[in-house]
């Protein structure tokens, strides 16, 4: 087979373009063309009036040799790379101890997936419920301000990707085609076939609920075991006689304790109790930037019309998405800072996602048809540990939590101290002027939005470099600071707020056989990236195990 780039077609082709394409590139006869695959179809928007789809392809011909050899050097005609994946290794007979791991977010749950197919028959924990029991109690927070602290947005089966857009694009480099073999299980378990090959494949939370369960249940069916509302509350840590250390099991809340001497941290970014646990038990910790922010809602028309002109509403194109960028340069206390756009959700709706009492949190959410009225981003600002004085200037590694808590504890006062969020038209926050009524935009936060004056949410270069920011996006996207859009805060579980380090082996650097792993051990942002961080350490913990350290 063959790999063929970059192949270029309108919008409206018709139905044998793709074959005339790949005999007019390659120079084709008629019986030469075996058949052909779409690997990944894409689509450049920048010239509005005339968007192209583009496609890689898989193509069978007759004279593979010979075709490679009149292209070669051509980068854009090459062998098919094998894409599938290959096991690292299988469990062996006389597993002492079974691995263990902790979050069944994506990291978590494709941690335990893995050892699973090798036969390691891993013993998988979540502090949270089932997915549908979890989901009942999500609900209960958005419809009748009920917060339950183990069972929420953040916590529970599939993790906090289980309640976003279920987006599958990443840009983290994948030369062993992890990703790829994120995406095979995720259509065996009932994602669309199209995500195997559109360029920004999404599933949408209705869709993860059940390929979640479909994937527990294959772990299931492999030996491995799944427990749900199993807090793990200590470590068993054991000093060497050389000083080195070992983990040996996991406390849960209640006292049990389970034998383990391979256990992966998954424990997403907002773990805050177990990441002081880790903190007290000596786990190399450090702080790490994160950003923070708010949502913004606008009409997904004007999205649409934006990016694609008049072929907005197109049905292969759905709702536009975007991403934005600004390096504040002005001289106020902003400067230097950069505001962006994270986790922007088409057609979508915006969250209550915190986890603790007393504090709201914002995300956002969209289901498989992104056909919601408004679409929403997140409008964040970069913040380092140098920030984190101000609200904690002890030196210490969680210092960037004490920063978050004290944001969605102001944000939950403002918004009337019953989980509905603080909001502000952005016309009057860019004048600074508190908003007292909604115009065109009616903002979907569940349970509500009380209008008010955002500048006390958040710290003072924060609020400037947005009100930067906001009319330069305007720029890239007329209509973006439109007077209407509706700012909901506050956004602070952009990423963690710590990286629990690692080495080389995917262990922790004091703590020999545990394995942190995914968006809360600081190297994954996303639900394509924490899945695949969460094979590549599988793959640690089977050859640590097998190599019998």
């Amino acid at each position: 087979m063959l790999r063929l780039t970059d192949i270029k077609l309108p919008l409206d082709h018709a139905e044998g373009a793709i074959e005339a394409a790949i005999r007019a590139r390659l120079g084709l006869g008629q019986d030469a063309l075996r058949s052909y695959a779409v690997f990944r179809r894409g689509y450049d928007a920048r010239k509005r009036g005339a968007i192209q789809l583009i496609y890689t392809l898989d193509v069978d011909v007759a004279d593979e040799d010979g075709v490679l050899g009149r292209y070669a050097g051509d980068k854009h005609v090459q062998p098919t790379p094998d894409t599938s994946y290959h096991f690292v290794a299988q469990a062996p007979a006389d597993l002492a101890h079974r691995p263990v791991v902790i979050g069944t977010g994506p990291c978590g749950l494709f941690a335990g997936l893995l050892l699973a197919q090798m036969g390691y028959r891993p013993i998988i924990l979540d502090r949270g419920k089932a997915v549908r029991e979890r989901t009942v109690d999500t609900w209960g927070l958005w419809r009748k301000r009920n917060l339950d602290p183990e069972s929420n947005v953040q916590y529970g089966e599939g993790g906090a990707g289980t309640f976003s857009d279920g987006k599958l694009h990443s840009q983290i480099s994948d030369p062993h085609h992890h990703g790829r073999k994120v995406l095979t299980e995720f259509v065996k378990a009932g994602a669309p076939d199209e995500i195997l090959y559109v360029s920004k494949p999404h599933i949408g939370t209705f869709r993860l609920v059940t390929m979640v369960e479909n994937m527990r249940a294959t772990i299931e069916s492999l030996g491995g075991e799944i427990r749900f509302q199993q807090r793990v509350d200590d470590l068993l840590v054991e000093t060497r006689a050389d000083g080195t250390r070992q983990v040996r099991g996991v406390v849960l809340a209640g006292g049990e304790q389970l034998r383990s001497d391979h256990v992966v941290l998954a424990i997403g970014h907002s773990a805050r109790d177990t990441f002081a646990m880790l903190h007290e038990r000596g786990v190399y910790l450090e702080a790490k930037p994160f950003s923070i922010g708010f949502r913004v809602e606008h009409p997904q028309s004007i999205i649409d019309r934006a990016r694609f002109g008049p072929q907005a509403g197109h049905p292969i194109l759905g709702a536009a998405d975007y991403k934005l960028v600004h390096h504040c340069k002005g001289s106020h206390k902003g400067q230097g800072r950069s505001v962006y756009s994270f986790c922007m959700c088409p057609g979508g709706t915006v969250v209550a996602a915190t986890s603790e009492p007393g504090r709201v949190v914002t995300n956002g959410m969209s289901q498989y048809s992104r056909n919601e009225r408004n679409a929403n981003a997140a409008i964040v600002v970069g913040i380092d540990p140098k920030d984190f004085a101000p609200f904690d200037d002890s030196g210490s590694p969680l210092a960037g939590i004490a920063l978050q808590r004290a944001l969605e504890s102001r944000a939950y006062e403002l918004g009337g101290s019953d989980y509905s969020a603080p909001g502000q038209l952005v016309g009057d926050f860019i004048a600074g002027n508190a908003s007292t009524a909604f115009g065109e935009v009616q903002p979907s936060y569940k349970p509500g939005v009380r209008l008010t004056d955002l500048a006390s949410v958040l710290p003072d270069y924060a609020i400037e470099a947005i009100r930067e920011a906001l009319p330069a996006f305007d720029r890239q996207i007329k209509g973006f600071a439109m007077h209407d859009a509706v700012l909901t805060g506050v956004e602070t579980r952009t990423s963690s707020p710590v990286r629990i380090r690692r080495g080389d082996d995917y262990q922790s650097l004091n703590t020999h056989g545990l394995y942190p792993a995914g968006e809360g051990a600081g190297y994954a942002g996303g639900i394509l990236s924490a899945a695949v961080d969460g094979i590549r350490v599988a793959e640690a913990v089977a050859l640590a195990i097998n190599a019998g350290r």
